[in-house]
């Protein structure tokens, strides 16, 4: 087993803005170095989380190509040894009913969304094991618990993560690993706003459904993510954390 590094090293993808940008931030400020893999550029976050006092290294990633994750998962491994948390947030989310979506629009969101979580978990758990510690946690989403109309794919993608954390938890608890899931609801995020969410009024829509009746932001997830990547969270594995404002209850 090797020597445990002082400070944790944190990869997280989709982190040059929105949601990823808030847990690359948070996880600066918890003590970690972070490493941000995103096809878009991350000057911003590094500006922020370097403006807060922590360390980040950064560097273009596309998570649905196998070589692209192994390439940036070795430039982090070269720099600092290893990687102890994989925070993986990167992920699309068309919105068309399942009449309209062809074939490659199906494998696009599997591929981003779903392969993913199997190239970045294949390149980052042999670290993990030799080091008899780390943290994985994948973004879900409550569309799984929901069933909405329009989200076909999307849903059928992080369904495929809650079973992928689901199954994968009793294969690396024994090596001090744990693999658990965030589900959010709708997050208001330069992403969404610019996207069709913010065209067809579903930030209103779903809040007659929320208990918490406010739209849901990014820092709303920041506590959960500290949480799951912590010794704090050591005994819980193969979970999926809905953390919606209450608008999956069942």
């Amino acid at each position: 087993m090797k020597e445990k590094r002082a400070r944790k090293v944190a990869v997280v993808t989709g982190g040059a803005a929105g949601i990823g940008q808030g847990f690359a931030l948070r996880l600066a400020r918890d003590g970690q170095i972070v490493a941000v893999g995103d096809l878009a550029p991350a000057d911003e976050t590094e500006q922020l989380i370097r403006k807060a006092g922590g360390e980040i290294f950064w560097e273009q990633c596309d998570v649905s190509d196998a070589g692209s994750v192994a390439q940036f998962v070795g430039s982090v491994t070269d720099r600092y040894g290893g990687v102890d948390i994989l925070v993986h947030n990167a992920g699309i989310y068309p919105i068309s009913s399942f009449e309209d979506t062809d074939w490659a629009t199906w494998r696009r969101i599997m591929d981003v969304n779903l392969d993913s979580v199997f190239h970045l978990t294949k390149a980052v758990l042999p670290g993990m094991k030799e080091a008899g510690w780390g943290r994985i946690v994948i973004m879900a989403s409550a569309t799984f618990q929901l069933g909405s109309a329009g989200l076909v794919a999307y849903t059928a993608s992080k369904g495929g993560v809650i079973g992928f954390v689901r199954s994968l938890a009793a294969e690396v608890g024994v090596s001090g690993i744990t693999i658990n899931a965030i589900a959010p609801g709708m997050v208001r995020t330069p992403g969404t706003i610019a996207g069709p969410q913010q065209q067809l009024g579903l930030f209103d829509a779903i809040l007659t459904s929320q208990a918490v009746k406010r739209v849901g932001l990014p820092e709303d997830l920041m506590g959960a993510i500290s949480f799951l990547t912590s010794n704090d969270a050591a005994f819980m594995t193969g979970q999926t954390l809905l953390v919606d404002g209450g608008l999956a209850r069942a």
